[in-house]
């Protein structure tokens, strides 16, 4: 008897044990992430943005749900950037979604990352 495996997504009988997937070593963005001051950080950030999805405050909507927070320089890139205030902006799941595609200027995200500390 055959089945699709679960891991993998390939068909195997159903006595095969699949590993793929299962040993896999966490990066160093993994492990900057689940660090206590990225959480307490991160935590710092949505109040200090009231909650809101800086992009949507910025177009003149509020948006509560569903807020990220948003590393301008991607962390793999620019690690010692984890917990910059200046690198750091919170944003609903469509916005934040937009700002890894690139498709939301990261300079324009600077900008409302600055005018945070204004609000």
């Amino acid at each position: 008897m055959w089945r699709t495996c679960t891991r993998c997504g390939k068909i195997h009988a159903t006595s095969y044990k699949c590993y793929a997937g299962r040993y896999t070593s966490r990066g160093l963005e993994d492990k900057l992430r689940s660090q206590r001051k990225w959480t307490k950080k991160s935590l710092e950030i949505r109040e200090a943005s009231q909650n809101l999805c800086a992009v949507c405050r910025e177009e003149g909507r509020y948006t509560y749900e569903g807020l990220e927070v948003h590393h301008i320089e991607k962390v793999r890139e620019a690690p010692e950037k984890l917990l910059d205030d200046d690198n750091l902006i919170c944003l609903c799941t469509l916005h934040h979604k937009q700002a890894d595609e690139g498709k939301l200027d990261p300079d324009y995200l600077r900008e409302l990352a600055k005018k945070r500390q204004v609000w």
